[in-house]
C-alpha cells in the first residue's frame, strides 16, 4: 500500500511535468505554425518596366527569382497614386478618404510645427474612425517582432505600439531566437527625386535602347530619363538582393512569405499623381512559404486596402470589422473577392484637384470635379525632372501630337472612360461613345455608391476637417489612463475605449502593447495613444 501511495504522489508531479512539457510543445508549434512576413517596397515603380510583365530591357535577377519562387499578380493596384496617402491605407487597411489622409501631405515628422506645410497649413494628423489602428499592433500582441524602416510617411504620426523598431538600422536578425516577424524594406533608391538626383550617374542601359511609351515624345531628354530609371531599378534589385541573402542564410527564405511591390504607380510625368493605370497599378509578386504556386499569375483585383487583412490572416489572426480591405490569403481568407478597385486624388504638395475612379480588369471610369486644372498640376517639386520641363517646352511650341498633349492641357473633361484591354495607355476617351453609355452608367453609379458608402471625405474642405479634428489649431490630448490593483497584477485602462495603450520599464526602449495585467513586482511606465491624439501623460509605477 505505502508503495502504491508512493506511486501515485509521484505521478502527480510527473503528470504536472507532462502537461508543462506539453504545453511548451504546443506553444512552440504554434509559434512555428506563424510565418516570418517580409514587404520589399520599391518607390515610385509602375509593372510596365519589369521583366514579369514583359519588357527586358534590363535583367533584375533578385526580383526575377521572386517571380520563379511566387506568385505575380496582374491586377494590384494602389488607391491613391502617392505615397504618403497610399501608405495610410497599407498600414490601416482603410481608404484614405474615409481615413481623412487623402490629402498629400498632411503630416510630416522633420517638419517644424512653426513651419507650415502650404498656405500656413501646418502639419496635423487627421482624427481617423473609431477602431482604426496600425495593423501591426495585432501581430505584436500575438508574439511577431514587427521591424519598418526606413520610411514610416503614413499621413499621420505613428503611434509607439505599431514597431519593435522603425529605423534606417531595422532588421528581422534583432529578434529574440525563434520569434515570427514582420519586417518592411523600403527602398528609395527608385524615387521620382532619384531622377534628377542620379541624372548623371552611370547607365546600366543605353538610352537608344529604351521604349518610349505613346503619350511621351520621342526625344534624347525623355530617353536619357528613362534610362536612368532603369538605372535606379538595378540599383533596387542589388538592395533586395541583400535582404534574400540574409533570408536565405538564416535559413528563413522557404518558409517566409515576401512581398514585393511599388507604393504607387511610376516616377514620371503622367505616372505619379495620376489616376491612369500608369499611377494606380504597381507591380506586385508574393512567393509564399515552400514556394506554393511557383512561377503563376493571378489575376484577381488586389488593392493595398488588402494587404493588412491579408499579412493578418496569413499569421492567423482575424482581422478585425473596421477594415475596409479583404483578406485574400490564410487562415480568414474572404470567399467573395472585389471584382472593382476605387481610387482618389485630391491635394498635391501646394495645389488642390480632385478626382475619383473604379477600375475593374476591363474599364476604368475617371471624374473630376475641378476641370479648369490640368492633368498636369505646375508642381514646384516635380518641376526639378529634365522630362517634365521637355514635356513643357514641346507642349508650348506645339511640337507634341495629340496624345501626347492630352495630360498637358489646361483642363480636363468632366469625365473619363477607357476600355483597358483595347486601350491600356488610356488614350481615348469612351464618354461620348454611344455602345458605351449603359456600362458607362453602370460605373458612374459604382463609383457614386462608393463614395456614399465609404464617407468620402473630399467633398469636405480641408480646412473644415481640421476644424472638426483640432481644438484651437492643437491635436486633442488622450486623458490619463488609470490604474487599479487586482489579484492578477496592475490593469490600465484608457477613458478612450480604442485607444491603446504602452508600457515599458524605465531602461528598455521599445513600447510592449498592454493586453493583460503587469506583475506588481515591475517597475513600468504607460501611456494611452490612438491616432490623431497627443499621448495622454505617463502613469509611472514603482514596485518598490
Amino acid at each position: 500500500m505505502k508503495i502504491k501511495n508512493l506511486w501515485v504522489f509521484t505521478a502527480i508531479p510527473l503528470f504536472f511535468i507532462c502537461c508543462k512539457d506539453v504545453e511548451k510543445t504546443q506553444e512552440e508549434s504554434s509559434l512555428k505554425d506563424q510565418p516570418n512576413i517580409i514587404w520589399l517596397v520599391a518607390e515610385d515603380q509602375s509593372p510596365e518596366w519589369f521583366p514579369m510583365y514583359g519588357d527586358s530591357t534590363i535583367s533584375l535577377p533578385n526580383i526575377e527569382s521572386l517571380v520563379i519562387d511566387g506568385v505575380t499578380f496582374d491586377n494590384a493596384v494602389a488607391p491613391v497614386p502617392v505615397c504618403a496617402p497610399s501608405r495610410s491605407s497599407l498600414i490601416t487597411g482603410m481608404y484614405p478618404t474615409t481615413l481623412g489622409t487623402h490629402n498629400m501631405r498632411t503630416y510630416t515628422a522633420w517638419r517644424k510645427i512653426s513651419e507650415p506645410l502650404l498656405d500656413s497649413l501646418p502639419s496635423y494628423s487627421p482624427i481617423v474612425p473609431d477602431g482604426v489602428k496600425m495593423f501591426t499592433e495585432y501581430l505584436r500582441k500575438e508574439g511577431y517582432y514587427t521591424a519598418n524602416g526606413p520610411k514610416e510617411d503614413y499621413n499621420f504620426a505613428k503611434t509607439d505600439g505599431a514597431w519593435d523598431e522603425s529605423s534606417k538600422n531595422r532588421h528581422f536578425r534583432k529578434r529574440e531566437d525563434g520569434q515570427p516577424f514582420f519586417s518592411v524594406f523600403n527602398f528609395s533608391v527608385c524615387h521620382e527625386s532619384q531622377i534628377w538626383k542620379r541624372g548623371k550617374d552611370s547607365l546600366f542601359v543605353d538610352p537608344k535602347d529604351v521604349k518610349v511609351p505613346p503619350y511621351f515624345p520621342d526625344n534624347d531628354t525623355i530617353r536619357h530619363d528613362l534610362a536612368v530609371n532603369y538605372s535606379n531599378l538595378k540599383r533596387l534589385d542589388n538592395q533586395i538582393g541583400k535582404v534574400i541573402d540574409d533570408l536565405k542564410e538564416d535559413g528563413l527564405y522557404e518558409n517566409s512569405i515576401i512581398f514585393f511591390y511599388a507604393d504607387h504607380g511610376g516616377p514620371f510625368p503622367r505616372h505619379k499623381r495620376a489616376l491612369y493605370d500608369t499611377g494606380v497599378k504597381v507591380p506586385l509578386v508574393i512567393k509564399f512559404a515552400q514556394n506554393e504556386k511557383a512561377g503563376t499569375r493571378d489575376e484577381r483585383q488586389i488593392s493595398f486596402i488588402d494587404y493588412a487583412p491579408t499579412v493578418l490572416s496569413l499569421a492567423g489572426i482575424e482581422p478585425p470589422k473596421v477594415m475596409q480591405g479583404t483578406a485574400q490569403f490564410g487562415t480568414f481568407e474572404a470567399h467573395k473577392k472585389p471584382n472593382y478597385t476605387y481610387h482618389t486624388s485630391d491635394r498635391f504638395d501646394e495645389i488642390y484637384d480632385r478626382l475619383r475612379a473604379v477600375r475593374s480588369p476591363r474599364y476604368k471610369y475617371i471624374k473630376s470635379f475641378n476641370t479648369e486644372i490640368s492633368h498636369a498640376m505646375p508642381l514646384i517639386y516635380r518641376a526639378q525632372m529634365p522630362m517634365m520641363r521637355e514635356l513643357r517646352r514641346q507642349y508650348a511650341s506645339g511640337n507634341l501630337n495629340e496624345e501626347q498633349s492630352k495630360w498637358l492641357h489646361p483642363t480636363k473633361p468632366v469625365e473619363e472612360f477607357y476600355d483597358l484591354q483595347k486601350d491600356p495607355f488610356e488614350l481615348n476617351n469612351l464618354v461620348d461613345n454611344p455602345k458605351m453609355q449603359d456600362t458607362l452608367a453602370k460605373y458612374r453609379q459604382l463609383l457614386k455608391d462608393w463614395m456614399e458608402d465609404t464617407n468620402d471625405l473630399g467633398k469636405i474642405p480641408e480646412r473644415q476637417l481640421m476644424e472638426k479634428w483640432l481644438a484651437n489649431g492643437q491635436q486633442p490630448k488622450l486623458k490619463p489612463i488609470h490604474m487599479q490593483e487586482s489579484q492578477s497584477g496592475i490593469e490600465l485602462i484608457s477613458s478612450k475605449s480604442d485607444a491603446s495603450i504602452v508600457w515599458k520599464q524605465p531602461q528598455d526602449s521599445i513600447w510592449n502593447i498592454y493586453s493583460q495585467p503587469i506583475s506588481k513586482d515591475v517597475t513600468f511606465e504607460a501611456k494611452a495613444e490612438r491616432i490623431g491624439y497627443i499621448d495622454s501623460e505617463l502613469l509611472q509605477y514603482s514596485a518598490d
